[in-house]
């Protein structure tokens, strides 16, 4: 049987042991809608209430400011549709995840009310830098006097580059502006307090933290007044109508105390030392180099499970298809661009190249992984890259003149 390793947690993460067996008894003995009174509902309140309590543990906050919702989509778009009227204007940055960048583009778009044509949002999309990076004084720069809201991710999902969101957070406080940041791919990777970092709305996903697919939260910070998406009964204080979906919210606590035990174990310091290793000795394969340095050349900060490396002269998608088919599964950026033709959005805001672009991997550690999965991963991927360039016609070509033009300087 073919070894498989898997190194796109950005993606998703399996769910952990530990998750699965605390969520297993609420598919079946304790099945209780949680707004029931009677025993079997009051049952499996108690355990969405635990789960909130842990999952405000993990953020810094109240239970009473967590909304579980379907994902980290349904969050970002409650946080910018529950916020953001006819004629506000929102900030937001170049590198956010779809949930968010989509979300804007439908609030800016017009609408047609009793016959009357309301112009929708304005939206300001801050650049960054070309080490993936906004810059809090082009946040404050785009402030208007009808900045209703600022949406600043917490780390790319991409690159794995960390937000200077305090900055932001400061920003916002002192204009007097909500603060929303999608930090889906920061939650259990990195430590995560919402009074340090001054937002109004965080998102997470379970499923980014191994947790279950399917259930998310929203953090409102209390006072934020709020429109709901869905209409219907009362749960979740009339922020998110419908009925909870308890076995998910209980994986997603469990995977929250799960990930404070992490962080008081150095779990993250140790993941970063993995990934490291992996990069390491991936960019000494020849005319490769790490999407997300500063200006010494250094890695900017990151989450500890992710690099993002181009492999100049290949297609990455067929790099992709190329090591999935020798047990390596990893990707060229966000799953829900995945089968696109386009490079990615966010390498392209960082300034490179569409073919530098096209030829990136992002890899991403998990909580499964193990050193022989990185021995793996430093086995066949370099074996790939060499045979796929040989097919490059291309690549031989600019690699044998540049292979020359050394020798012939080294000779003179």
């Amino acid at each position: 049987m073919m070894r498989r390793v898997y190194l796109d947690n950005n993606a998703t993460t399996p769910v952990l042991p530990e998750v699965l067996e605390a969520m297993r008894p609420y598919f079946g003995e304790h099945f209780g809608n949680a707004s029931s009174i009677h025993h079997h509902g009051q049952e499996t309140r108690t355990a969405v209430e635990r789960a909130r309590e842990s999952v405000a543990a993990l953020l810094g906050c109240r239970a009473s400011e967590i909304v579980f919702t379907s994902g980290g989509t349904e969050a970002d778009n409650l946080a910018l549709f529950g916020l953001a009227r006819h004629g506000d204007h929102v900030n937001t940055s170049t590198i956010e995840h779809h949930a968010v960048l989509n979300a804007c583009k439908r609030l800016a778009t017009s609408s047609v009310i009793e016959g009357n044509e309301i112009q929708g949002c304005e939206v300001t999309y801050i650049p960054v830098d070309g080490h993936g990076v906004v810059d809090p004084s082009d946040v404050k720069r785009a402030l208007r006097p009808n900045t209703k809201l600022i949406s600043v991710m917490f780390a790319n999902n991409e690159t794995g580059v960390l937000q200077p969101v305090a900055e932001i957070g400061k920003i916002a406080r002192e204009a007097g502006v909500r603060f929303h940041t999608d930090a889906v791919q920061a939650a259990g990777k990195v430590p995560i307090d919402v009074d340090t970092i001054g937002c109004d709305l965080l998102t997470i996903s379970a499923h980014k933290m191994h947790g279950p697919q399917g259930v998310g939260a929203l953090y409102i910070r209390k006072g934020t007044a709020l429109e709901p998406m869905l209409y219907g009964g009362s749960h979740e204080r009339s922020r998110r109508a419908g009925t909870e979906n308890v076995p998910g919210i209980v994986g997603l606590g469990k995977a929250a105390e799960l990930a404070i035990a992490g962080f008081e174990r150095g779990d993250d310091r140790k993941m970063a030392a993995a990934r490291d290793r992996l990069e390491r000795e991936l960019l000494a394969i020849e005319a490769t180099g790490l999407n997300g340095t500063d200006f010494r050349g250094e890695p900017t900060p990151r989450v500890p499970n992710t690099t993002n490396i181009y492999f100049d002269g290949i297609e990455g998608e067929a790099l992709v298809i190329a090591l999935d088919l020798k047990g390596l599964a990893v990707s060229t950026g966000a799953a829900c661009s995945s089968g696109s033709i386009e490079p990615s959005h966010v390498l392209l805001a960082m300034g490179l190249s569409s073919e530098r672009a096209k030829a990136s991997i992002r890899f991403s550690l998990g909580k499964q992984n193990s050193p022989e999965d990185i021995d793996f991963g430093l086995e066949v991927v370099p074996e790939t890259v060499s045979r796929l360039r040989e097919l490059s016609p291309t690549y031989s070509k600019a690699a044998s003149y540049e292979r020359r033009a050394a020798h012939n300087q080294r000779s003179a």
